[in-house]
């Protein structure tokens, strides 16, 4: 269609909105997990769902760091490919944690869906307008 032929040229800034998106979104999330030490234990036991059952509050705290500075990173582009391999892993984890208790697709849905969206970042790279350049 003639009407959005010229989109194509602006492929850098359509992946800085959704880098920025995202990214604000997983701060959003994760500032209140990394705020509330005490939940920490109980977000770390989602690991059991790869058998690992030991250091809960540890992994808690790794998960909403990770979800946090990696929304800030997200959006700067900083270390981009890096990010976009712990929040894919994260979601993993997140994913089967609801399967593994209990739930099902529905609840499952949203890390899924975050989960392919850093695959996609993956293999897009932050774009031109990111701090790394990369």
């Amino acid at each position: 269609m003639a009407l959005f032929s010229q989109l194509g040229n602006y492929r850098n800034a359509g992946l800085f909105i959704m880098r920025t998106g995202i990214g604000a979104m997983m701060i959003f999330h994760g500032l209140p997990k990394i705020a509330h030490p005490e939940k920490w234990a109980g977000l770390g036991e989602a690991m059991g769902s790869l058998h690992i059952h030991f250091w809960p509050t540890f992994w808690g705290f790794v998960a909403a760091l990770t979800e946090t500075v990696g929304g800030l990173f997200s959006i700067l582009g900083l270390w981009f490919r890096l990010v976009s391999l712990f929040m894919i892993f994260l979601f993993m984890v997140a994913s089967l944690h609801h399967f593994n208790t209990g739930g099902d697709l529905g609840e499952a849905s949203h890390a899924i869906e975050l989960g392919f969206v850093y695959i996609g970042f993956l293999f897009l790279g932050p774009g031109k307008f990111s701090v790394d350049k990369g």
